[in-house]
């Protein structure tokens, strides 16, 4: 029982790493306390705050802004083909709507 209630929530810092958003740790955590992440719509300032399944996240990212919502959450940070299944990216990307 344990076990599943850890798993339900992970910190925002940890899932950030993990899903390969972030390329360390505490890049991720500097992210988080810079107050420019959103959880659910509402501004965030420390890394220690909680994610689940189904949370939307709105990143500042160097590609540009992501809003994602989160499916599942990890218990290791894997390969990329692996982080890319925690998340649903959420942004229409207008460049590829077009070539389409």
């Amino acid at each position: 029982m344990g076990a599943e209630r850890e798993s339900e929530t992970q910190r925002i810092d940890r899932f950030l790493w993990f899903a390969r958003l972030c390329k360390s740790r505490s890049a991720a955590q500097a992210l988080c306390e810079k107050g420019h992440i959103r959880l659910d719509g509402r501004r965030i300032d420390r890394a220690h705050c909680p994610v689940r399944t189904g949370s939307v996240l709105t990143l500042p990212l160097p590609g540009g802004i992501r809003l994602i919502r989160i499916d599942r959450l990890p218990v290791r940070r894997g390969p990329p083909v692996e982080a890319a299944t925690l998340y649903v990216d959420l942004a229409i990307d207008p460049v590829k709507k077009s070539s389409d």
